[in-house]
């Protein structure tokens, strides 16, 4: 019998260290060429107006093989229902056999904040850092509490269209709530956009010399978080050919990668001197989520589950 994870479950055996530790190691991995990864692939679903989409990520690190499901479908916000949902399916590649089924949206958000905390970890200073959110969903959440467990944080702001959304997210994750984005951004030290925009939210012109921004929303060609001025900066990515074929933030500026971010972590190439801007472009490799349903998989094995 196939065992299900839910998101309860899921959350009760995923740990951060590990995680933060894992998803550093895939990282590196991936630029090693350690990993069996094709970039993803991408159906749209429902009525063409819904603008609904299906994504389906595959990979393989060592022992593990996953595939995760995703669907993101703006319209559900009017529906009181996640815009973005996933499945997460565990196999033996060994032997192709199924070993487990997770709800992946905490895995998502979990190892989405920690790429953005691990690239932070490597390139921003170790000193209390002041912190803006362009976004007020569950990766603004999680990127707070990733951020955290990696520096200092003196003031956590967030912006968010919707002025409601952004109080509440503020409220949950111990920061002020901004009147705009620019307000927002004026003065950050870090800046995270997790924004399901398609048109830029970030202008380079806000951004303070040698601010880091993790650019994690805008996974399509034709979408943009961040305009021309913004990705004229040391642009660092999780994937070399995931940005190029897929970020709109990329392919639209004409931005070119200066190095994945597993190149700086491994030593092959210097991070860029103090004082540097730079912008962390993350498309959400999937074997981040095969790490991750490794690592609960093997929680619940510590536990005693048999499966």
């Amino acid at each position: 019998m196939v065992h299900y994870f839910d998101e309860t479950r899921v959350q009760e055996l995923l740990s951060i260290p590990e995680l933060l530790k894992g998803v550093r190691e895939a990282l590196v991995a991936l630029t090693l060429g350690q990993v069996l990864q094709p970039l993803r692939t991408v159906m749209p679903i429902g009525e063409a107006s819904a603008n609904g989409l299906l994504f389906l990520k595959p990979a393989q690190l060592g022992d593990a093989l996953s595939t995760k499901l995703i669907t993101l479908v703006p319209g559900n916000a009017q529906k009181g229902l996640p815009t973005l949902l996933s499945t997460i399916v565990l196999m033996d590649p060994a032997t192709g056999q199924t070993l487990a089924v997770m709800e992946g949206n905490t895995i998502t958000a979990m190892r989405t904040a920690a790429a953005s905390a691990v690239a932070a970890d490597a390139l921003v200073p170790r000193s209390p850092q002041v912190v803006a959110m362009l976004g007020s969903g569950v990766l603004a959440r999680s990127h707070a509490h990733m951020l955290r467990a990696v520096r200092e944080v003196s003031e956590m702001r967030v912006w968010s269209p919707n002025a409601a959304n952004a109080k509440a997210c503020a409220l949950d994750i111990g920061g002020v709530a901004c009147a705009s984005a620019e307000q927002a951004v004026r003065g950050a030290d870090i800046v995270c956009t997790v924004t399901n925009a398609s048109a830029p939210v970030l202008l380079g012109e806000w951004l303070q010399p040698g601010a880091f921004v993790a650019a994690v929303g805008a996974p399509r060609p034709t979408w943009r978080e961040l305009d021309d001025a913004a990705m004229a900066h040391w642009v660092v990515a999780d994937q070399r050919e995931a940005a190029e074929k897929e970020s709109g933030d990329v392919m639209l500026s004409g931005a070119q990668v200066a190095a994945e971010i597993g190149e700086i972590l491994c030593g092959r190439v210097a991070p860029p001197p103090a004082g540097t801007t730079i912008i962390f472009k993350s498309l959400g490799q999937a074997v981040e989520d095969t790490v991750a349903a490794r690592l609960v998989y093997r929680a619940a094995l510590a536990e005693g589950f048999r499966p």
